[in-house]
């Protein structure tokens, strides 16, 4: 089976931009937006948490523990205690399943105005 990119993944990335039919008549599960931090995270996790939820405007409520268990691991990484093999492998699987891979990122917009003009491409 094929992956489909989310609907507000498509948007963000420009993908409906591009494809228009592919996107047509995809609805977006309606799901509340991704709102505060878990209680039980300290406060150095909840910022990391907070930090993804400004990196990736997409997640809603229904991507909480995921986004829970992506903290923890920044955190760690913040604070430069480590994290195992195992710890990235599984931190690598939530980014991916995030949409927040630099596989994701390179097919965003650039939103950078002060571009100079390519001499060759006239862009």
């Amino acid at each position: 089976m094929s992956h489909r990119l989310p609907p507000q993944v498509a948007k963000v990335t420009g993908a409906t931009s591009k494809n228009p039919g592919r996107h047509a008549g995809r609805n977006d599960p309606t799901s509340p937006l991704l709102g505060e931090p878990s209680r039980y995270l300290n406060a150095k996790q909840r910022r990391a948490w907070r930090m993804f939820k400004d990196e990736l405007p997409w997640l809603v409520e229904s991507d909480r523990p995921l986004v829970d268990l992506a903290a923890i691991q920044r955190a760690k990484l913040i604070e430069f205690q480590g994290l195992t093999i195992n710890e990235v492998q599984v931190y690598s699987a939530i980014l991916s399943k995030l949409a927040a891979t630099p596989v994701d990122r390179s097919r965003a917009p650039s939103f950078l105005d002060d571009e100079e003009p390519d001499e060759f491409f006239g862009d």
